[in-house]
């Protein structure tokens, strides 16, 4: 089985680059939230993981069609090369790292399978837009601009600590999402899509 720090290893890039609150370069057509509720959405951006007293960083790619039922997420090294693929579609899940190939029933028990720790992509197609999924309860703050500023759902804290805009529609920039020692922070650099 991979650990976390074996798969994510080659993929560090600075921690101070996610930390240092720099300026994304959101595209800016697409800062807003779609009128659906479940949207295709691909955005670039950079992801860190928290667990325990292991840390680790990379670049994402995520597309999301939910018209295909389908997800892609890339785990980039700094210089932009794939170093890891999750698909996600009807028929299963898949993950290809360092050379191998790994299936299951869906990403969050493939991940814990192969990495470890869980990664809950089934809620984060909706959190990542500032939403929360269906069918679940959820607790949910706002602040004055009615942006969403936490959520609680299905056992996770998610804060949006930066929006791409100041409408109440605005795409997130940066988010923290945790559930007992684990937390993934996605910085998102740059929304490519986000149809009505």
């Amino acid at each position: 089985m991979f650990t976390l720090t074996r798969l994510l290893c080659c993929l560090l890039l600075l921690v101070s680059a996610l930390l240092s609150g720099c300026v994304n370069h959101l595209s800016m057509k697409t800062v807003q939230r779609s009128s659906q509720y479940d949207a295709p959405f691909s955005f670039n951006g950079r992801v860190a993981i928290k667990r325990g007293l292991e840390n680790s960083s990379a670049g994402l790619r995520w597309v999301h069609n939910p018209e295909e039922d389908e997800d892609e997420v890339l785990i980039l090294e700094s210089l932009g090369r794939t170093v890891a693929r999750i698909h996600r579609d009807v028929q299963g899940a898949t993950l290809e790292a360092q050379g191998r190939f790994y299936v299951s029933q869906d990403v969050e028990s493939l991940t814990q399978q192969v990495l470890g720790w869980t990664l809950p992509i089934s809620w984060m197609t909706h959190w990542v837009v500032g939403l929360p999924a269906k069918g679940t309860p959820a607790e949910i703050q706002r602040d004055a601009k009615k942006q969403v500023t936490l959520l609680r759902q299905a056992g996770w804290e998610v804060r949006y600590v930066r929006y791409a805009g100041l409408a109440a529609d605005s795409l997130p920039a940066r988010i923290v999402m945790k559930k007992d020692n684990f937390e993934i922070t996605v910085l998102i650099d740059e929304w490519e899509k986000q149809q009505p």
